[in-house]
Order: structure tokens, then sequence, then C-alpha cells
């Protein structure tokens, strides 16, 4: 006989509106599942009071330090017995996903099988994180659950003061923006990451986040301490019959006020298609007998905006490659952090170009696993000790573009600027 349900009168509010609930969901496996039940009484019961009762402890599997996330109630009785019996522990196992996030439908059954056996139901594709969440587990299945996923050929996710799962969009292998091979970097960063990846030892968590191209479908630029973005160095591509199409479709008022003017660095103008400069940096376009686009790479700053609008008609130059930025955070000590530029570009075209930047990461690891406070993140050590520091710690050459923000003070003293440049001819030559 199944469980009695207990009444949830606040969750109940949560079925009322217009779109799925996940309440609804957590009732239908509380049909076949007295855990479940009791999860829907905790959470109940977490609404009326207004306050989480779930604390951490301590839970894995046999050969990892972290990837399994401990959940153990609070809700106690006289006697110290768990209030909701059942739903005393609720554990979450992280699971690497494929780069790009491919499955075919025999895998999801599969997965979904085997949480149906050991553990709740409940699985989340990709939350914040990026893995694939097995939420809702009892710590004598926590193992066996593992086992089962490991047999599949998957592994542990990053959990804890680790290298966190790496997370790429699926770029190159459905996506026409994509600018690198997204999936063999995702592929190069977790296998020489793995071990700091499955046993955390540094001060805080690590994330790289991989975008193909500057729509950042990953939002590696704000969430990540390694961001590797896809963008390209020379002039942006057209295709005239595209451009002439949409603009027989759309006109010159939303040519204008959806592309022109919403140019970040106002590098589009509308001329007569006769008066467009000839300019090596410059892309032409003709969208009618009479007009013409006209956009300067020089002042370009590859946002994609115009390319995401006239898709088709504009697209990314052939010079690809990638720009990385460092230092991406949400809140907790300083606030959120984007990451800063620090390589404008850098080519992926060879095993040695990728080899490149996976040795860049392990130095920027290493610097971090050694100058970082604990529970501090990347930015908020180069905060701290100075970006200039920071560069000079992983041996890359200061750049103009690595300006995270405008100077609101246009003075700079230029005393000691003859000594420094002196200093760093010095430092060259001896190189």
């Amino acid at each position: 006989m199944a469980k009695q349900p207990h009444a949830t009168p606040l969750l109940d509010e949560l079925e009322k509106g217009p779109w799925p609930s996940f309440v609804t969901g957590l009732k239908r496996l509380a049909k076949d599942k007295d855990y479940v039940v009791d999860v829907l009484g905790h959470l109940e019961h977490s609404y009326k009071t207004r306050k989480g009762y779930w604390k951490g402890g301590t839970v894995g599997v046999i050969g990892y330090g972290g990837g399994v996330i401990p959940r153990f109630t609070e809700i106690k009785n006289e006697k110290g017995e768990a209030t909701f019996k059942d739903a005393a522990e609720f554990h979450t196992i992280r699971i690497m996903p494929p780069a790009g996030m491919h499955y075919d439908t025999n895998t999801l059954r599969q997965f979904c099988d085997i949480w149906e056996k050991f553990g709740s139901g409940l699985v989340a594709m990709h939350g914040q994180t990026g893995d694939i969440m097995f939420q809702g587990c009892t710590s004598e299945n926590v193992q066996p659950a593992w086992d089962e996923f490991n047999k599949m050929g998957f592994d542990m996710g990053g959990a804890g003061p680790s290298v966190r799962t790496v997370m790429s969009c699926v770029g190159a292998a459905r996506c026409e923006q994509s600018c690198f091979d997204e999936s063999k970097v995702n592929f190069n960063i977790t296998n020489r990451f793995l071990d700091d990846i499955h046993r955390p030892a540094l001060p805080y968590k690590f994330k790289f986040k991989i975008s193909g191209c500057a729509n950042d479908c990953m939002n590696a630029i704000q969430r990540s301490d390694m961001a590797i973005i896809g963008t390209w160095r020379d002039n942006m591509r057209s295709d005239e019959k595209m451009a002439r199409a949409w603009f027989a479709k759309h006109g010159v008022n939303e040519l204008v006020n959806d592309v022109i003017n919403l140019c970040p660095s106002r590098a589009i103008q509308l001329k007569d298609a006769g008066a467009v400069s000839k300019d090596a940096h410059i892309t032409a376009v003709k969208v009618s007998d009479s007009q013409a686009m006209e956009i300067n790479n020089k002042d370009c700053v590859r946002c994609m905006h115009c390319i995401n609008v006239m898709t088709g008609a504009l697209a990314a130059g052939k010079d690809k490659g990638t720009a990385i930025l460092i230092g991406g955070k949400s809140h907790l000590k300083i606030g959120a952090l984007m990451g800063t530029l620090v390589i404008p570009f850098m080519k992926l075209d060879t095993d040695e170009d990728h080899e490149k930047l996976v040795d860049l990461a392990q130095t920027v690891i290493d610097f971090f696993a050694e100058n970082a406070l604990e529970h501090e993140r990347t930015g908020e050590m180069i905060e701290r000790i100075g970006l200039a520091n920071f560069l000079e710690g992983v041996g890359l050459e200061v750049d103009a573009n690595m300006v995270s923000s405008p100077r609101s003070n246009p003075y700079v003293n230029t005393g000691d600027w003859d000594e420094e440049v002196a200093r760093m001819n010095a430092k060259k030559a001896a190189a």
C-alpha cells in the first residue's frame, strides 16, 4: 500500500498557474515512491517556516574525493529522529555530460531507469554546474547508482574546491557561428585536469566554459574562471544575394533601427551604393540597387549582433580563433565579476595550438593554487594582487586590450615610464 501523502496546501498553489509545475512531477513520482512522499512533506514544511533544512556532511564513492553533494535533514522530533524518515537523506550525484551535450534516446532512458531504481527519479539536465544532476538519493544507494552510471561510460563531475566539470556549447556540431572545435578543447582540458576534478585540492573552485562565438551560449564570461570564446580577426564576410533578400523583407527602418543603430561601436553606416569606401578594412554589401551597408572592421568589436539579425547576409571572417578571458564569477566576496581579456586572439587550428591552450590553463591553475586565499575565486585573487602581477606570474605580456573598464581619471603620472620601458626592454633582451 502506498504511503499516504502529506497535506501540501502551499505547494498546491504552485500548480495553479498557466505553466507546468515541478510539484506536479513530484506528485507523480510520489504515487510509487514513499521517498518522494516525504520529500514533498519536507518541502512543504520549509515553505511554512521559510527556512531550508538540508545540511551537508560526508558522502562519496570509492576512489573519488568529490562529485556527490551530501544533504541530510535537520527536521527532527523530540527524540532526535527525522520527522520525514523516508527523506532523511537527499544526496545529489553529479555526472559529467558528453562534450556539447549530445545524447541518444537509449542513453537518456538508461539514466532514467537507473535513477528510478536507486534515487528519487528527479534529474536536472545541465544546471549552473553543467553536470547531469541526479537529485535525491540515500547514502546506501549512492555507490550502486554510481557503479551503474560508470558502467555506461560516464564519469563523476566536479564538486568542492576543485576544477569543475568543463562545459562547452554544441558548437561546430550544430551551429554555423562556431569559430573553432569546441568539443576538442573540452576533451583536451578535461583529460589534462581529470585528477583535479576528482580530488579537490585547490583554494576554491575553478571553472572552464567554452563558447564557440561571442554569443556566448555558455555564459562563460560571467560564470567561469577561464572563458574560451570564439572570434575572428579579419574582415566580416557578406553575401549580397541574402542581404538583398533580407532588405526586401524588412526594409530600411528595420535595417537602421535594429542593425545600424544597435552596433555598440558604430561601425556600420548606410550609404549610397556608389559611395562606399574601397579601403581594405571595409566590408561593403549592397542591400538594394541604390543603397549599401558599409562595415568598418577596424571599429568592429565582434559582438555578433548584426550577424544574428542578418544571418547569412553577414558572417564571421575566415581567420578564426579564440579569445581568452580570466576571472569571471558570480557573487560572494566582492560581488559579480566578468572575465578580463588576457589573450585577444589565439589560433586553434593544429594540435600544437590546442596543446598551447591547455598549457596556459595549467599555468593559470598552478598560479591560482599557489597564490589564492581559501574560498577565493580567480577573479577575486586578481583584484587583490593586481592584474599586472597576475600577468607576470603566468607569463603573459601586457596588452592594451586587457582593460576591464575605462579609466574615470584621464590624468596619468608618467614620471617612471622611461625607467619602466628600460626595464621591460632589458627583460626581453635577457629572454
